[in-house]
């Protein structure tokens, strides 16, 4: 494991920044005493709702499609690794983490809560092929289920973001519990598949030992944060040096005109290709670096 990998198991307070987009973007990385992996779990396991892995669709994407978008090609994912870097356990204290420990030159791109749901972003990704995970919140995305239907299609997992995105750390254990849980069934009634990843909204609380029990109690086994969060144009970093490093996280929202200053959701994100590709990554799906429990 690399000396940048901070996965905790809920010791201490998260300090908590509210604020850009309706998640936030500033979330401290989860840190615990020492760097600590989950504890071994098969490596074996594959990722629920994931269609082929990424490198090989990547594959597929010719100099014409990254054009369409007003892109330069990317770099491809490398194929994923046999042994998976984060392995889970089925029961037990879920660890939190903002990065994964590889040494492939690769990102891992989030995109919360559902607000928009623009069509062409659909057809940008059918394009591109480029992976991502989707963290859902109930009450944002129940009127148009279908909308993110057709990217899971892409094989792009859906996960866990509450029913109506509150602050966690100001909820009692029963009310987390409510939104974790709640959230949990609608989106497996609805996608087929339980969310195994949980993003409490703003990143609060998520080191604390009450929403690590709801977290537990609801079928999510891992609380996944971020190391940089896009805006409009540009992204915000937690590192000092502004540089993006292996394996990190980074934070995007289903956002359009009204909230990116006239900008789309696909010229949102083609500026967030630019600015990984700038930095020579390319974007990996996360599911893939992930072992889940097995049996």
């Amino acid at each position: 494991m690399t000396n940048r990998a901070r996965i905790g198991y809920g010791a201490g307070a998260l300090a908590v920044l509210l604020a850009v987009s309706g998640c936030g973007s500033s979330a401290p990385a989860a840190k615990s005493p020492a760097p600590a992996q989950p504890a071994a779990a098969s490596s074996g396991a594959g990722s629920s709702g994931s269609a082929a892995a990424s490198a090989p669709a990547q594959d597929t994407v010719g100099t014409a499609a990254w054009a369409k978008w007003g892109l330069q090609p990317m770099a491809k994912a490398p194929a994923p690794p046999a042994d998976k870097p984060i392995k889970l356990t089925r029961s037990g204290a879920v660890p939190v983490f903002s990065e994964v420990p590889t040494q492939d030159k690769v990102v891992f791109i989030t995109i919360d809560d559902g607000a928009e749901k623009d069509p062409k972003f659909v057809q940008m990704l059918t394009d591109l092929k480029v992976p991502i995970t989707m963290f859902l919140t109930k009450d944002i995305v129940k009127n148009n289920y279908g909308y993110f239907k057709e990217l899971q299609a892409l094989g792009n997992t859906v996960q866990n973001h509450t029913v109506n995105h509150p602050v966690m750390s100001k909820l009692s254990a029963a009310q987390q519990k409510t939104q974790i849980c709640d959230d949990q069934a609608a989106l497996t009634e609805q996608y087929g598949t339980a969310p195994y990843l949980f993003r409490p909204p703003y990143g609060d609380g998520a080191n604390t030992p009450t929403l690590n029990t709801s977290v537990q109690e609801c079928g999510p086994r891992a609380i996944v944060l971020w190391r940089e969060s896009m805006q409009i144009h540009d992204m915000q970093y937690q590192a000092a040096d502004k540089k993006l490093k292996n394996g990190d996280i980074i934070l995007a929202h289903f956002r359009g005109p009204s909230d990116l200053k006239g900008e789309t959701m696909t010229q949102m994100f083609g500026e967030l290709l630019a600015r990984i590709q700038e930095q020579g990554f390319a974007v990996a799906r996360l599911d893939d670096y992930i072992a889940k429990p097995t049996g």
